[in-house]
């Protein structure tokens, strides 16, 4: 359940990555929803890390890595 809300947070940051170039490339600087698009980036990146931090704290994420 935790890796899927993972996945998603991070398919919802790609999304509105290219949301904001859209409105980079579209409005020509006459609304504010570039900023729009770049804050809701922010605030997924944030949660998404939070995600994965609860989820190496909690145990339900592991490193299998030898090093």
């Amino acid at each position: 359940m935790l890796k899927a809300a993972i996945v998603f947070m991070l398919l919802a940051t790609i999304v509105s990555l290219f949301s904001g170039l859209f409105f980079l490339v579209k409005d020509q600087g006459n609304s504010s929803r570039l900023v729009n698009a770049l804050t809701v980036r922010v605030v997924l990146a944030a949660l998404t890390l939070a995600l994965v931090t609860w989820g190496f704290y909690s145990g339900q994420l592991v490193t299998h890595a030898t090093w």
